[in-house]
């Protein structure tokens, strides 16, 4: 008894119909996947360096815990004239954004943006671009209003602005002495 079946000229139709989707979808596969790493090429995905040095004019320990919508940073306690800094990637979709809480004796509780897109890594910014963002924490500006100060690599040119507090978080107040 012969329990082969014979291939009848419907399967072999059959079997070159499924040859060609699988290699079509192979073709479309590969096309996608060059397509993706030419384009992830094209795009600036260098580490962004944000160092804060601390300058309060007390001269006393800064406390800094920095966090963006992934990554908390933990609480840092930076002593006067020092500094403390940490590296990351921008995300593909230029969202990024790591906003830091500050805090010292006699000083109070401040928020701050210590990353944003717009502002730092985007050539319409308010700023010029920093692959290292260098921020002074608590040295007073000319208008005295503005204690966080970006400042470029050799020191010369100064970007300050002012906290961020937000007036719902105001009671979260951690201060180490």
């Amino acid at each position: 008894m012969n329990l082969s079946k014979k291939s009848s000229p419907h399967d072999l139709h059959n079997n070159m119909a499924f040859s060609n989707k699988l290699h079509c979808i192979s073709m479309f596969m590969i096309i996608s996947y060059l397509t993706l790493i030419l384009f992830a090429s094209g795009l600036d995905v260098s580490n962004t360096h944000v160092v804060i040095h601390n300058t309060l004019a007390n001269g006393g320990v800064l406390n800094v815990h920095c966090n963006s919508i992934n990554d908390d940073l933990g609480l840092i306690h930076i002593p006067w004239d020092k500094d403390w800094s940490f590296r990351f990637r921008v995300n593909i979709w230029k969202s990024t954004k790591f906003r830091c809480h500050f805090t010292w004796c006699g000083g109070g509780s401040h928020y701050f943006n210590i990353f944003t897109v717009a502002r730092d890594d985007s050539p319409l910014g308010e700023t010029p671009d920093c692959r290292e963002c260098i921020w002074e924490v608590g040295k007073v500006s000319t208008d005295e209003k503005t204690p966080m100060c970006r400042v470029d690599g050799d020191g010369v040119k100064r970007y300050c602005f002012g906290w961020n507090d937000d007036m719902s978080l105001r009671n979260n107040k951690i201060i180490y002495c």
